[in-house]
């Protein structure tokens, strides 16, 4: 395996593994809780070390992962005072905890191949240097702890589908149907807690945090069922890898840094291009109801006045500028619009509504008296 194949494996891993539980955060409307997890796991990874002296293994992992759970569930536990915002008790939590885990490691573990800028950063290039071998072949230890990570992350999905579907849309519901919303949340938690654990080694904090919301993120711009934001996120984690490590190794600069910033670009695409929920899908949209309004205020003007001794004042081309004030170029594109859709007649400067004109007219004045009027059956 090459080191380039290392690398991009391991960003892909984490992408997979924390957009898994990312989606779920995501929709629950706890992105933040990512963020608290991932800085407040430095506390635990200290105070293990101070407990135990062990720098890496299990209880790191455990230490680790309480650490973030308990991070979010003194969030919680503020957030219910009532006193402070949920999202301002998480923001006044995870600084608070991150703060005091540097300060522990600052004050007793000088010596100790602990670094918080590592913690923040990571350095994925370098994944290659601790390997064991498996089968004879010598893979990285971090890749190793991912695809562990990453397919306990997916059984838990896969296994609780439904339940965590009913929990993230309908927690009354799924109350009500006894699949335990509020433990399978924890569980979530934890589990979040765990990736950010297995990957903050080789890719750091802000790249899980990256890995967690963005593709997620991406994936719910794009589509609605939650089965393909999954498989969309995790398809964008792995491109994002993969093009991140090819621009980064391109322009010599971090490697998480270009992964991280290839998240944001099809996130960003997905925002102006999304084909439902996108900027330019939106616009379009907004345009195209503007000028079907138009197109109905101008029926709704010759239907009122048609028939009357002003119809030949009001229902000309003159009139839309002078009493519906609208410029010269609207209302020429307002009576081509209604010429093209058969709204309208045009002889001259007068105008006049078509049978499909006078229907659309009168749907909009009397909803429904069209529909009653019309004979049963037609």
């Amino acid at each position: 395996m090459t080191i380039a194949l290392q690398i991009v494996a391991t960003g892909a891993l984490v992408g997979v593994a924390a957009s898994l539980v990312g989606t779920f955060l995501l929709l629950r409307g706890r992105s933040l809780a990512s963020d608290a997890i991932g800085h407040a796991i430095v506390l635990g990874i200290v105070l293990v070390w101070l407990a135990t002296g062990a720098t890496s293994g299990p209880l790191q992992l455990l230490g680790a992962a309480t650490a973030g759970v308990a991070t979010v569930w003194i969030a919680d536990a503020l957030g219910r005072t009532r006193r402070v915002a949920d999202d301002a008790a998480i923001g006044l939590t995870f600084p608070a905890l991150f703060a005091l885990g540097v300060l522990l490691l600052n004050v007793y573990a000088r010596d100790v191949h602990i670094d918080a800028h590592t913690v923040l950063l990571g350095e994925i290039g370098f994944v290659w240097l601790d390997t064991v071998p498996i089968l004879g072949v010598a893979v990285p230890d971090a890749l190793v702890g991912l695809t562990v990570v990453t397919l306990v992350n997916l059984a838990f999905v896969t296994t609780f589908f439904k339940e965590l579907e009913v929990g993230t849309f309908d927690p009354a519901l799924a109350t009500a149907f006894g699949f335990a919303p509020g433990a399978l949340g924890g569980a979530l938690l934890a589990l979040t807690s765990v990736t950010a654990v297995a990957s903050f080694d080789a890719v750091g904090v802000v790249l899980f945090v990256a890995f967690t919301i963005v593709p997620a993120a991406t994936g719910y711009l794009l589509v609605d069922r939650l089965s393909r934001i999954l498989v969309l996120a995790a398809a964008v984690a792995v491109a994002s890898s993969v093009l991140g490590y090819l621009a980064a190794t391109a322009a010599d600069v971090s490697i998480g840094g270009g992964m991280a910033a290839a998240t944001g670009v099809f996130f960003a695409l997905a925002l102006a291009f999304g084909p439902r929920y996108g900027l330019l899908a939106q616009r379009i949209r907004r345009r195209s109801e503007r000028d079907a309004n138009e197109n109905r205020a101008l029926a709704v003007h010759l239907y009122q006045h048609a028939g009357t001794p002003d119809a030949g004042e009001e229902n000309v081309v003159g009139a839309l500028r002078d009493h519906l004030r609208w410029s010269e170029g609207k209302a020429r594109d307002v009576v081509a619009r209604s010429l093209d859709a058969g709204w309208i007649d045009r002889d001259g400067e007068r105008l006049a509504l078509t049978d499909r004109g006078r229907a659309a007219a009168r749907e909009i004045l009397h909803p429904g008296a069209a529909r009653r009027a019309a004979p049963a059956g037609s």
